[in-house]
């Protein structure tokens, strides 16, 4: 019997998925998918594309053009509540859509939201369409005398976009600039040690600053205040203090983990509804804490097309399994990236060039799509 799927989010964990619409359209499902945007950018490549490395075309998909070329439906809004009972979710425009099985894959925001005052030169690490707006303003601006940017945040996002900024500003010629990290704690303290010296030392090369002296509680008309009470003015500030889940499932009155992201089993399903599914940064994977990293997203994916696709014929469901240690590459602009797998550590432009190779050989998987 024909049914209805609706997924919530094209992003990275639901890629297969987005590959089978037309073999569901096919057989005479209904598939509709929910996006604010026509596009879903890469999010491992954003700090590339801030520093010009990459172009938008580069690290983003098609959504919209895929859905609707495989025979899908495609709605350009957000999901803002689901309603479990009636089997429908609540739509940012106020329309109502129902569903026979919905897999979610919302992504995460930055959670940092005391901002005050005229704020225009402020700009969160995501969504990562924020920072092409960004870079776009930070080019005008090159023909100050002066330009200071700050990096509100301690962890990989932060140190991407402060390596990725400063090479943004020098290279349109920007006479004097300036990048500061406020790092709260400590920068990279999730990182192995050799790779926080690996950052330290190439941020020192290029004279970034790394404030480490707390943490801080507002941004006010471009001006950053700090707990202890001292401030900081900048001509532009970014906002990378890590991410939380959609916020969604707790408006949904659905189980979420501590984060606030959808509570989901060894399925990626929902324990109270197992219609639902989800994948990638907006849930909570209950047999243990995943990191909000893409690689997870990735790995999921081949689960959550075995189990949406079960969930409509009906069929055997698969666990996902996390798997061990991954790599992770942190891009710091200029071509010079950090590597780190287990307690392999190593910084250099070669790091960067695996990265670079593995994340176009990714987007080459998306993009084939928005040409079969």
């Amino acid at each position: 019997m024909a049914k209805k799927l609706l997924l919530a989010g094209g992003g990275h964990a639901h890629m297969m998925l987005l590959a089978k619409i037309g073999d569901l359209t096919t057989e005479g499902h209904e598939v509709t998918v929910v996006q604010p945007s026509n596009y879903h950018y890469y999010s491992g490549m954003g700090p590339g594309m801030l520093s010009g490395f990459y172009t938008a075309d580069d690290i983003r998909f098609s959504t919209r053009f895929v859905v609707e070329r495989q025979g899908g439906k495609f709605i350009r809004d957000k999901v803002i509540r689901i309603d479990a009972a009636s089997r429908s979710v609540e739509l940012e425009s106020g329309i109502r859509q129902e569903y026979d099985v919905l897999s979610c894959n919302t992504g995460s925001f930055i959670p940092f939201d005391n901002i005050a005052g005229d704020n225009d030169t402020v700009f969160s690490a995501k969504p990562i369409e924020r920072l092409l707006e960004a870079q776009k303003k930070i080019v005008a601006a090159c023909s100050k005398p002066s330009l200071t940017i700050s990096i509100v945040g301690g962890g990989a996002a932060a140190a991407e976009i402060a390596g990725n900024v400063y090479h943004l500003a020098t290279e349109n010629g920007c006479p004097d600039i300036k990048v500061n990290i406020f790092a709260g704690s400590k920068l990279m303290k999730n990182a192995s040690p050799v790779i926080q010296r690996i950052v330290r030392n190439y941020f020192e090369k290029l004279h970034i600053q790394i404030d480490e002296s707390g943490h801080v509680e507002r941004v006010e008309n471009s001006t950053i205040i700090m707990e202890n009470g001292q401030s900081h003015t900048a001509d532009f500030i970014f906002l990378a203090t890590g991410v939380k889940p959609s916020p969604l499932f707790t408006a949904s009155n659905l189980s979420t983990g501590p984060d606030g992201g959808l509570l989901v089993n060894e399925y990626l399903q929902c324990r109270d509804h197992p219609e639902i599914f989800g994948g990638g940064d907006c849930i909570y994977y209950q047999p243990r804490p995943l990191e909000k990293v893409g690689v997870y997203a990735v790995r999921e994916n081949p689960v959550l097309l075995n189990n949406v696709i079960a969930s409509l014929k009906g069929g055997m469901l698969q666990p996902f399994d996390p798997g061990g240690n991954f790599l992770a590459i942190f891009n710091l602009g200029g071509e010079y990236g950090a590597l780190q797998k287990g307690f392999l550590s190593w910084g250099g432009k070669l790091s960067f060039t695996v990265k670079d190779y593995i994340d176009r050989k990714f987007m080459k998987k998306f993009h084939g799509m928005e040409k079969e």
